[in-house]
């Protein structure tokens, strides 16, 4: 079955970087698109950034755009989320997910696995 198993979070001050690295197995890892999710307590979970299964045209949320990059390593099996300048409203949970089905757009809504989520803390 798909596993995916996040690491690199941690507590951090505004302005600093961190990357979360997500590794997948179970599947053929080149053939999804993936993405990063985050909840914050009281919040709905938000699509992050998603990259397609070709490594072409990533999504970013505007909250994000210009801090964070997607990356993906297919010879890993490894999705990456490189977050800069980080601000404290980027506190929250953040989750590895895989699409569903292999090939096709990328769409928030056709991620079904996740991991178990990895805590990042802004603090002003």
């Amino acid at each position: 079955q798909v596993q995916l198993v996040e690491s690199g979070g941690g507590l951090v001050q505004a302005g600093d970087s961190l990357r979360l690295s997500c590794v997948a197995s179970g599947r053929t890892f080149r053939l999804y698109n993936m993405g990063w999710f985050r909840q914050a307590p009281g919040k709905e979970r938000e699509l992050v950034a998603g990259i397609s299964w070709s490594g072409g045209s990533p999504y970013y949320a505007e909250s994000v755009k210009g801090r964070f990059t997607i990356s993906r390593d297919n010879t890993k099996s490894t999705v990456y989320l490189q977050m800069n300048s980080l601000k404290p409203g980027d506190t929250a949970v953040y989750y590895c997910a895989e699409d569903r089905n292999p090939y096709g757009s990328l769409r928030e809504d056709k991620f079904a696995y996740w991991g178990q989520g990895t805590q990042v803390t802004v603090s002003s």
